[in-house]
């Protein structure tokens, strides 16, 4: 079949997008225009129009709001927010520094939302065949020590005996439940989770900041993959003020350690270079 779209409009659908409509004087975010929005919907409302297509009602936008500004920061420590430090000290600007950040929020340090929103995902698969909670939990559970390594996503922390951020927000999850804005179905799950944990383990391993963030995600419709993506948007809040703070201080080319300390070495001991006797003799 011949293509008969002429030049302009197959450059037109080059980028074609159900986003945004932009040009000279317009601007519409999914078919809103952008002076209707502005002191009308709030940042949490816009970010959920702009993934989901339709604006949240005030609750929504809400709740949303209350889970990214939970994660936002975690101190010097956490790798990301140490390495926009390090790179502020190098001399480059905001962006660079924030960039260098956000591109080690990967599986290990800043995916786990995503990951428990996924394991939340597949007991709620078996909860719709008619599976009880407590079984779907037990079952989803005992695969993932049978196959699957590591810890289970969403519980403990390395740092906190009680992640001070998640029961607050669990506690949030089911005030908003209570009024009908969500279900509560995926902190029954998370929370039956917990219970199943401290029963296998013999000691409580409670419910962290990806935990239960997740949570919230979760009853709010977002998909596990997006998870990951608004952890970054949250985190980057972090990272910014650590980036912009560490660049109005006078360190240069600051390292991960004072200069005092320095890396274990356990390569090979001193040794000469070959030959490099003989030739010290003239020889």
């Amino acid at each position: 079949m011949t293509d008969t779209k002429t030049g302009r409009e197959r450059g037109e659908e080059w980028w074609r997008t159900d986003i945004i409509e932009m040009r000279p004087g317009v601007i519409r975010l999914r078919g809103y225009e952008i002076q209707d929005l502005i002191g009308r919907a709030s940042f949490p409302a816009v970010i959920w129009l702009m993934l989901r297509g339709e604006l949240p009602s005030e609750d929504q936008a809400a709740l949303l709001g209350i889970a990214l500004g939970a994660a936002v920061d975690h101190g010097p420590q956490a790798p990301s927010i140490a390495i926009a430090r390090m790179a502020a000290t190098c001399g480059v600007g905001i962006n660079s520094a924030m960039a260098s950040a956000i591109n080690v929020l990967g599986d290990i340090h800043g995916g786990a939302g995503e990951q428990a929103l996924s394991f939340y995902g597949d007991v709620a698969v078996m909860l719709d065949a008619g599976v009880a909670l407590g079984d779907a939990v037990s079952a989803r559970l005992d695969r993932f020590f049978a196959e699957e390594q590591g810890y289970v996503p969403g519980l403990g922390h390395r740092f906190h005996p009680v992640d001070p951020r998640a029961p607050r927000l669990l506690e949030l999850t089911r005030e908003f439940a209570a009024r009908g804005v969500v279900a509560g179905r995926f902190a029954d799950i998370a929370e039956a989770i917990e219970a199943d944990m401290a029963r296998r383990k013999g000691k409580r391993i409670p419910l962290n900041i990806d935990g239960a963030t997740a949570v919230i995600y979760g009853e709010l419709g977002f998909p596990p993959p997006l998870t990951r993506g608004l952890f970054v948007l949250s985190r980057s809040v972090g990272i910014l003020a650590h980036a912009w703070e560490q660049s109005q201080q006078s360190d240069r080319n600051k390292g991960p350690l004072p200069r005092e300390w320095l890396w274990a070495y356990g390569g090979v001991p001193v040794r000469p270079f070959p030959g490099a006797d003989d030739a010290d003799r003239g020889g």
